[in-house]
């Protein structure tokens, strides 16, 4: 008799409340599992074994009281929480997809997942011509990545000369919006919470950067935009915001990926410039990643595992180790104080 520990949704939290609690709103819960009489067949073609899953802020969406409407449904009390998840393949009764080899599926926060027939259409197979670590394919090549991809080219339509802010520039999304905007000929700014992750900024490519604790970013964006903002990649919402419209061109787009200030705040900032949208013709555009992967999903694998097999593309990972490492990880990622793409090392390879 073996184990499929998972981590499990106990109370659902709206943003007002603050952060959710280890133990009270999620946290583990042992279930043992018998692996050897564990059968697949037709309902249920793939037994995986979950080894990296990704680490989103997104799931704290997930977590919210059901009353509140979104993109995504909230989960139910009990069910495991769900992330992009490299795992492999223990039993199959299907052919495209053979025992040992590696698959990507929305498997979740749990050592083990029985596959339904219904989903068999989101199981991924791991292509890799490059030899890329396994942890890739849920990092550098990840949600996070293909949101920065989609994102920069779908809604900024960059051209060359042009002026990007970045704002939580080191975490999983920014990294890479940054380092694809710089090969595109833009002039990158970004900011992020501490000296090292500043430093990080500079290695990785951003001509510009600060440290928003150490000064306001109404402050910070005249001296480093001195030409003004064409393109901000939304990550944080509240007075970054602001401050950004202020200093926007005309026709400045902003790609609104995200507003992490808001997720867990009792008192959520209130928007003071918005007339600036208006009288600049600023175009903001929200976007949920997988309504727009489908169409840029041949380009993106064509050209993203390259660059980071030549080392073109640069990627920080903040790895915890252990199923149970998971609810320390995502508070780290709500309360910005991950460095790099959070990931949960589940199991060996």
């Amino acid at each position: 008799m073996s184990s499929n520990n998972a981590i499990v949704l106990k109370k659902y939290i709206d943003p007002t409340e603050g952060y959710p609690k280890v133990g009270e709103h999620f946290g583990l819960e042992e279930r043992p599992f018998d692996l050897e009489a564990t059968k697949v067949d037709e309902e249920h073609p793939l037994l995986l074994r979950n080894i990296y899953t990704s680490i989103d802020p997104y799931i704290r969406n997930r977590i919210r009281n059901p009353k509140r409407k979104s993109y995504i449904p909230p989960l139910k009390i009990g069910q495991v929480i769900p992330n992009l998840t490299l795992a492999e393949v223990v039993k199959s009764a299907v052919p495209e997809h053979k025992t040992g080899s590696h698959v990507i599926f929305m498997s979740g926060w749990e050592e083990y997942t029985l596959v339904p027939k219904q989903a068999m259409g989101m199981v991924q197979s791991v292509n890799n011509p490059y030899n890329l670590p396994l942890m890739t394919f849920v990092g550098a090549l990840g949600m996070p990545s293909q949101t920065a991809y989609v994102g920069l080219r779908h809604i900024g339509q960059p051209k060359a000369g042009e002026t990007i802010y970045v704002s939580a520039a080191s975490g999983a999304v920014g990294q890479v919006v940054g380092q694809l905007a710089k090969s595109m000929g833009l002039y990158v700014v970004g900011s992020a919470g501490s000296d090292e992750k500043i430093a990080h900024l500079k290695e990785i490519g951003y001509d510009a950067a600060f440290n928003y604790k150490k000064e306001s970013v109404h402050e910070a964006l005249p001296r480093v935009c001195p030409k003004g903002i064409d393109i901000y990649f939304e990550n944080v919402g509240g007075e970054t915001l602001d401050a950004v419209l202020l200093n926007a061109n005309f026709h400045a787009r902003i790609i609104f990926c995200g507003c992490i200030s808001d997720y867990n705040n009792p008192n959520p900032y209130s928007l003071k410039n918005y007339s600036q949208i208006l009288t600049k013709s600023i175009k903001v555009e929200g976007f949920i990643v997988m309504n727009l992967i489908p169409f840029y999903k041949e380009e993106y694998f064509r050209e993203m595992p390259k660059l980071i097999a030549d080392g073109r593309l640069k990627y920080k990972y903040d790895v915890y180790t252990g199923l149970e490492s998971i609810p320390e990880g995502f508070l780290a990622v709500l309360q910005g104080k991950n460095f790099g793409k959070a990931l949960s090392k589940i199991a060996d390879e």
